[in-house]
Formats: C-alpha cells, structure tokens, sequence
C-alpha cells in the first residue's frame, strides 16, 4: 500500500463548539484582599463563526450549596470568536476597575466557590441544579458545588479565577476544561485571533499499510469550525499529488474537533 501524509496549503477556521456560546470565566474575589480587580465578572465566549444576540438572555448566579439564584440580564450580541464581558458586584477595595463591561450586574459572587448557569430567558432558578430546557453552559467552580458538566472545577480565590484552557474549551466537563489561573476578563473587543494547532492526524503522518479506502481524520486542540482552503494527499515516494479535498464542500467537522 502507498504511504500518505498530509501537507496543509490552506486552511482558515473559526472556533465552533457543541454550545456555541459558553460560560468562559468566573472570578468572584473582586475587591477583597489580594484581589487584582475590584469587581466580580463572568466572562462569555462564542465558539461559532457566527455573532450570536444574547437580547432576553441571562447568566445566573447562586451559592455553591445553594437553592436561589440571582439573574443579570444580557443584551446585545457577542461576536464570532469573541468575548462577552458581565461586571458583578464590587468589593470593599480600591483595586482597578475591569474592561468597559458589556452587561452589568449587581450579584456578589463567591471568591471560593458557586454556580453560574446562562439560560436564554430572565425568568430566576430554583433549587439546587434545577433541569431547565433553556440552559446554554453552565460551571460549578470550586469542590463544594452542587451543580455543574460532569465535575466542578477547582477552587478559586481571591487572586484566581475559573477559566477555560484554550478560550472555548467545551468538552462537557467543567473539572478538565476549566484551569485556576489569574483572571483575565476580555469584553466584545477582544477576539481570538490564535489558530487552533493540530494534535493528532489519523492516519498517522508517514502511516504505512493504509487501506485503499479510509476516512481521514484530523483532530485539533480546540473546536473549529470549517473554512475555505485545501488538504492535500500526496505520496512521499515522488511528493505527487493523491487527492486534494475541498474543506468547504468535502470536509466535516464532528464533536469539538
């Protein structure tokens, strides 16, 4: 059998995920001891190639043990591979100000641990992980949150926010998804401009003994979404060209990668 490998010519994507929209960042230290911001924030993020209006959405709020839920309502858009940024309550220090918000809210959120849930109406929770149909994401941060995607992250503190690593990062599973590191809140005018990196290639660059017919696979260390451009199939005996595949009309994208 021939040997194979892919050579990338062009390959432009955007970020796209199972929930396009997703909870991106929780801090909620904001103006206590060792806080670098004087202000709570959740921070949004759009994993699609598309703006998305937030316009009678919402992000919810309530304790890591607790049954009531505090609402902020949102409004505008978020941009394609953009960053929606929503100011919480303010502590009792004099730390800086966050980026210009594009939601503000007044909840006081835990420096430690809660629940934050986006829904796509304002009508408040209940209980402690209610079952509502118009969830969008939802993160239990710290180890004695009731609710969240499969396990709850790590603890933060009042220097440390929640976050995923990289932006987007949507496998279901607040506990690997999600890293404790310093906050970085980002508003709508700061977009992802890093492309995705390539983590495995199925067949294997170089592959010996491929079948004549296969799928070929290529998984990267982040969701995207296809572009435009080419893949090509060449022989490494003579470097000649096997096939040439259309990302737009003969590729597809599954799961989140």
């Amino acid at each position: 059998m021939k040997k194979i490998y892919l050579v990338f010519l062009l390959l432009i994507v955007s970020i796209a995920a199972n929930a396009q929209v997703v909870i991106n960042e929780v801090f909620g230290g904001g103006g206590n001891s060792g806080a670098p911001y004087k202000n709570d924030f959740i921070e949004l993020y759009n994993n699609g190639a598309t703006a998305v209006s937030l316009a009678g959405w919402s992000v919810q709020y309530a304790s890591a043990t607790g049954t009531t839920w505090s609402v902020t309502a949102l409004s505008g858009t978020i941009p394609a591979g953009g960053y929606y940024l929503i100011q919480q309550a303010a502590g009792a220090g004099t730390q800086p100000a966050l980026p210009t918000p594009n939601a503000t809210g007044i909840i006081n959120m835990s420096g430690t641990a809660g629940k934050v849930v986006l829904v796509t109406n304002t009508t408040a929770l209940s209980g402690g992980c209610p079952i509502n149909t118009s969830y969008v994401d939802i993160v239990g941060y710290g180890p004695t949150a009731t609710c969240f995607a499969t396990a709850p992250t790590a603890a933060t503190t009042n220097s440390t926010s929640a976050q995923r690593s990289p932006a987007g990062n949507n496998t279901g599973n607040n506990s690997t998804n999600f890293i404790i590191a310093s906050p970085t809140p980002t508003n709508s005018s700061g977009l992802d401009m890093v492309p995705p990196v390539v983590t495995a290639l199925a067949p294997a660059n170089g592959a010996i003994n491929v079948a004549t017919f296969f799928t070929a696979t290529i998984s990267f260390n982040e969701s995207i979404a296809k572009g435009t451009g080419n893949i090509t199939l060449k022989k490494t005996s003579d470097n000649s060209v096997v096939k040439t595949i259309n990302v737009a009309t003969d590729a597809t994208v599954n799961g989140n990668n």
